[in-house]
């Protein structure tokens, strides 16, 4: 009977006959023994030359979702430097495009953008309208940033230094009496920081920024401390307001200081006193800052 067995199994049949098989006329010959092991791969050595793997990066965000950020920051100024004044109808969205050099979806992220922070709304068959100031979000951080990004408007500026005036000095008395341990430290380490690096930087800004947020927290109070990220905002974007106009500001970190050991003292009332000294100098060199040849002096206090 010829032997028919090709592929793997005749190699098998050879393998077994080298290691000694002699089959008998008719024997059946018994099936080869396959190792249960696996079979060791010899993994090839990377060459000593060889370059490092490259990180796949991520690809970069379509056109539009990049630039509507500006077209709202752009449109954002005109409004609330009275560019554009309340009720007045922006362009329409294909004219707007042109003008921005944008795509018609990114211009409406942009409005979308706006609408979120009430500086704009729609209105069916009129189009785009500015709102009136009274529904703009003031103490959203873009908003702010919007403000004072050119020439801020003088009733806005003493607005926001009434609001931080209502605010501050009595969150100030009620953190001297309820601060924690942790918040207290927080404080001592933004005003470390501000004496490290100065509030002419971002980083000594940003720890200002901590100082004046640990204590809104320390108040205990809800509704205070839902305002932190609005006045937080204020004051970073005063205070770079102020170091980027004036030539030689006033050092700020004294006046922190003072309500930092009132505060550590438990001294309610001096705690709040010395945050209204805070405020009041604040608002003297912001108004010395936009317009440094009329000076200003501190908020009239009513009661």
């Amino acid at each position: 009977m010829a032997n028919t067995a090709s592929g793997p199994w005749r190699l098998a049949l050879r393998r077994h006959d080298a290691a000694g098989f002699s089959p008998r006329p008719g024997a059946v010959r018994p099936p080869p023994q396959v190792s249960q092991e696996p079979m060791a791969t010899a993994q090839p050595k990377p060459p000593s030359d060889a370059k490092p793997k490259r990180v796949r990066r991520r690809p970069p965000r379509p056109r539009s979702l990049r630039l509507h950020g500006t077209v709202a920051r752009e449109l954002g100024i005109r409004i609330v430097s009275g560019v554009l004044e309340p009720g007045q109808i922006l362009e329409g969205e294909i004219a707007a495009s042109s003008q921005f050099n944008v795509s018609r979806t990114a211009y409406r992220e942009a409005i979308r953008i706006l609408a979120a922070k009430g500086l704009v709304h729609s209105r069916p068959k009129i189009g785009t309208q500015v709102s009136p100031r009274k529904e703009w979000h003031l103490l959203d951080p873009d908003v702010l940033g919007w403000i004072f990004a050119g020439e801020p408007d003088e009733g806005l500026i003493a607005n926001l230094f009434e609001l931080r005036r209502i605010v501050e000095p009595d969150a100030a008395r009620l953190a001297a009496t309820r601060r924690t341990a942790e918040q207290l430290a927080r404080m001592k380490a933004g005003l470390d920081g501000v004496a490290q690096h100065g509030l002419a930087t971002e980083v000594g800004r940003r720890c200002d920024e901590e100082f004046h947020s640990a204590l809104l927290e320390a108040s205990a109070n809800d509704f205070i401390v839902s305002l932190t990220s609005g006045v937080a905002a204020a004051i970073a974007i005063t205070t770079a307001f102020k170091q980027h106009r004036l030539p030689a500001p006033h050092d700020a970190l004294p006046v922190h200081l003072a309500v930092f050991e009132a505060i550590e003292a438990q001294d309610a009332q001096g705690a709040h006193d010395a945050m209204a000294r805070l405020v009041d100098r604040g608002f003297s060199d912001t108004m010395e800052a936009r317009d440094p040849a009329a000076g200003r002096g501190p908020i009239p206090v009513c009661c």
